[in-house]
Protein backbone atom coordinates (compact mmCIF):
# COMPACT_ATOMS: atom_id res chain seq x y z
CA UNK A 1 0.00 0.00 0.00
CA UNK A 2 1.48 3.43 -0.72
CA UNK A 3 1.95 6.10 1.83
CA UNK A 4 -1.09 8.09 0.52
CA UNK A 5 -3.72 5.08 0.76
CA UNK A 6 -2.96 4.39 4.37
CA UNK A 7 -3.27 8.18 4.81
CA UNK A 8 -6.66 7.86 3.71
CA UNK A 9 -7.64 4.81 5.43
CA UNK A 10 -6.17 5.95 8.65
CA UNK A 11 -9.28 9.26 8.11
CA UNK A 12 -11.61 6.92 7.02
CA UNK A 13 -10.99 4.90 10.39
CA UNK A 14 -11.11 8.48 12.84
CA UNK A 15 -13.91 9.17 11.17
CA UNK A 16 -15.62 6.66 11.54
CA UNK A 17 -14.36 6.34 15.17
CA UNK A 18 -15.50 9.90 15.84
CA UNK A 19 -18.94 8.89 14.55
CA UNK A 20 -19.01 5.85 16.81
CA UNK A 21 -17.47 8.03 19.60
CA UNK A 22 -20.72 10.66 19.07
CA UNK A 23 -22.91 7.99 18.79
CA UNK A 24 -22.59 5.81 21.98
CA UNK A 25 -20.55 8.51 23.87
CA UNK A 26 -23.88 10.20 25.04
CA UNK A 27 -25.42 6.66 26.05
CA UNK A 28 -21.91 5.90 27.92
CA UNK A 29 -22.05 9.40 30.25
CA UNK A 30 -25.36 8.79 30.67
CA UNK A 31 -25.34 5.26 32.38
CA UNK A 32 -21.72 6.34 34.60
CA UNK A 33 -23.77 9.74 35.45
CA UNK A 34 -27.47 9.20 36.05
CA UNK A 35 -28.29 8.89 39.80
CA UNK A 36 -28.78 4.92 41.08
CA UNK A 37 -31.71 5.66 43.16
CA UNK A 38 -35.23 6.38 42.24
CA UNK A 39 -36.81 9.55 44.10
CA UNK A 40 -38.41 8.34 47.02
CA UNK A 41 -38.98 11.74 48.68
CA UNK A 42 -42.46 12.18 46.95
CA UNK A 43 -44.38 9.10 48.15
CA UNK A 44 -44.46 6.77 45.58
CA UNK A 45 -41.52 5.40 44.05
CA UNK A 46 -41.34 5.43 39.95
CA UNK A 47 -43.63 8.61 39.91
CA UNK A 48 -42.61 11.26 37.61
CA UNK A 49 -41.33 14.20 39.48
CA UNK A 50 -41.50 18.17 37.75
CA UNK A 51 -41.38 20.67 41.32
CA UNK A 52 -41.28 17.88 44.34
CA UNK A 53 -44.72 18.27 44.73
CA UNK A 54 -47.61 15.47 44.40
CA UNK A 55 -49.65 16.01 40.99
CA UNK A 56 -53.61 16.58 41.90
CA UNK A 57 -56.00 15.08 39.19
CA UNK A 58 -54.98 14.46 35.63
CA UNK A 59 -53.39 16.76 33.03
CA UNK A 60 -55.56 19.23 31.64
CA UNK A 61 -53.55 20.13 28.37
CA UNK A 62 -53.78 17.49 25.62
CA UNK A 63 -51.51 18.98 22.28
CA UNK A 64 -53.04 18.21 19.02
CA UNK A 65 -50.95 16.01 16.32
CA UNK A 66 -51.00 19.40 14.49
CA UNK A 67 -48.44 20.37 15.94
CA UNK A 68 -46.40 17.78 14.66
CA UNK A 69 -47.33 17.92 11.44
CA UNK A 70 -46.65 21.59 10.97
CA UNK A 71 -43.02 20.67 12.49
CA UNK A 72 -42.90 18.10 9.55
CA UNK A 73 -44.11 20.67 7.14
CA UNK A 74 -41.18 22.91 8.52
CA UNK A 75 -38.17 19.65 7.81
CA UNK A 76 -39.72 18.96 4.63
CA UNK A 77 -38.87 23.14 3.36
CA UNK A 78 -35.55 22.70 5.83
CA UNK A 79 -34.23 19.86 3.88
CA UNK A 80 -35.11 21.67 0.92
CA UNK A 81 -33.41 24.85 1.69
CA UNK A 82 -30.22 22.99 3.07
CA UNK A 83 -30.03 21.12 -0.57
CA UNK A 84 -30.89 24.07 -2.75
CA UNK A 85 -28.20 26.37 -1.41
CA UNK A 86 -25.04 24.43 -2.37
CA UNK A 87 -26.26 22.61 -5.27
CA UNK A 88 -27.23 25.95 -6.75
CA UNK A 89 -23.04 26.98 -6.41
CA UNK A 90 -21.77 23.95 -7.53
CA UNK A 91 -24.55 23.44 -10.62
CA UNK A 92 -23.37 27.15 -12.33
CA UNK A 93 -20.68 25.10 -14.60
CA UNK A 94 -21.31 22.87 -17.93
CA UNK A 95 -24.58 20.60 -17.57
CA UNK A 96 -27.00 23.59 -16.88
CA UNK A 97 -30.30 22.04 -18.47
CA UNK A 98 -29.60 18.54 -16.65
CA UNK A 99 -29.17 20.56 -13.59
CA UNK A 100 -32.07 22.38 -13.93
CA UNK A 101 -34.56 19.31 -14.67
CA UNK A 102 -32.30 17.15 -11.57
CA UNK A 103 -33.25 20.16 -9.11
CA UNK A 104 -37.09 20.57 -10.63
CA UNK A 105 -37.59 16.57 -10.44
CA UNK A 106 -36.09 17.53 -6.35
CA UNK A 107 -38.34 20.42 -5.28
CA UNK A 108 -41.48 18.28 -7.15
CA UNK A 109 -40.96 14.99 -4.73
CA UNK A 110 -40.34 17.27 -1.51
CA UNK A 111 -44.02 19.71 -2.78
CA UNK A 112 -45.15 16.19 -2.75
CA UNK A 113 -45.15 16.34 0.98
CA UNK A 114 -47.47 19.86 1.00
CA UNK A 115 -49.59 18.33 -1.28
CA UNK A 116 -50.35 15.18 0.81
CA UNK A 117 -50.44 17.73 3.94
CA UNK A 118 -52.90 20.14 2.43
CA UNK A 119 -55.23 17.20 1.24
CA UNK A 120 -55.23 15.89 4.91
CA UNK A 121 -56.30 19.10 6.03
CA UNK A 122 -53.23 19.75 8.01
CA UNK A 123 -53.35 23.68 7.19
CA UNK A 124 -56.95 23.91 8.50
CA UNK A 125 -56.38 25.34 12.24
CA UNK A 126 -59.25 25.24 14.30
CA UNK A 127 -60.04 23.84 17.72
CA UNK A 128 -60.31 20.36 17.67
CA UNK A 129 -62.41 18.72 20.85
CA UNK A 130 -60.70 15.89 22.69
CA UNK A 131 -62.90 13.08 24.16
CA UNK A 132 -62.23 12.70 28.38
CA UNK A 133 -60.71 9.23 29.22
Amino acid sequence: MSQEALLDLFYVAAFFGGGLLFALGPFILAYFLAPRKTRSHVGKTGQLVECGMEPIGEAWIRFGIVYYLYALMFLAFDVDVLFLFPVAMAYNKGYVLRDFVELVIFVGILSLAVVYAWKKGVFKWGKKAYPRP
